[in-house]
């Protein structure tokens, strides 16, 4: 399954986290982006849908994945996931939803030992710095770490075949792929300075997204979703697994 002309779904979970530069970068690319608002009671699609939409974004958020009070669209959400796989369809899960894609491969969902909050980095691994997406030749990074924002107290397995991409000490799991066209990352980079402001009132003290990090975090950022989408989007793989 292609993505063709049709628009990409962004599933989110709560108001202020939106697709942010995920948005931007497909509509660089000049694709549709549909929002579902999970936040407003908006259902979601189903995997009888997957032939209407492009891609397939899912968004991050508070609750987690073995809640004992976890909200009942995230079962049909991993549900949408595990079927948009399968069928080949370009997928992005984010923070939450890098968890919820990983739950939707079989792999398991923890709490990690210490939460994880504010700009920071990951380092890529090795199959991370040959990816078709992070790759350095494509980021224009000059090393192997990657800017970013972290907001997750929880962690996953990588799923069977995934390929690890990135990690930091305390969340060695921090990005992967399966096949050519899902990633998950357990942080941010679609964050500029719209999300970043909407973020600030549910922060933490003393963590603040602004300044030279904040800019660099975008601008990395800018060009790592725009790889996404365009590895995502090709009919065969822009780079094969080396």
């Amino acid at each position: 399954m292609r993505a063709g002309g049709r628009p990409w779904v962004a599933v989110r979970h709560v108001a202020h986290e939106g697709p942010g530069g995920v948005a931007t970068a497909l509509g660089e690319a000049g694709m549709g982006v549909e929002e579902v608002r999970i936040d407003r009671g908006e259902p979601l699609p189903g995997p009888a849908d997957l032939g209407d939409m492009g891609g397939l974004v899912v968004m991050g958020g508070p609750m987690g994945v073995g809640d004992d009070d976890a909200p009942g669209w995230m079962a049909a959400e991993r549900d949408l996931l595990s079927a948009a796989v399968a069928g080949g369809l370009p997928v992005l899960g984010i923070c939450l939803g890098a968890q919820q894609l990983a739950a939707s491969l079989g792999a398991a969902v923890t709490r990690g030992a210490t939460p994880e909050i504010g700009p920071g980095e990951v380092v890529l691994t090795r199959d991370g710095r040959l990816d078709p997406v992070f790759g350095p030749e494509y980021t224009g990074l000059g090393s192997p770490t990657v800017p970013c924002v972290h907001w997750h107290g929880d962690t996953f397995a990588l799923p069977e075949g995934a390929t690890h991409l990135a990690a930091t000490r305390a969340y060695p799991h921090q990005a992967f792929r399966v096949g050519h066209h899902a990633y998950g990352l357990q942080f941010h980079v679609e964050v500029d300075e719209v999300p970043a402001r909407a973020w600030a009132p549910h922060l933490p003290d003393g963590v603040r997204l602004d300044g030279p990090h904040l800019t660099r975090i975008e601008t990395v950022g800018r060009r790592l979703l725009a790889r996404f989408v365009a590895v995502a989007s090709a009919p065969v793989p822009l780079a094969a697994d080396r």
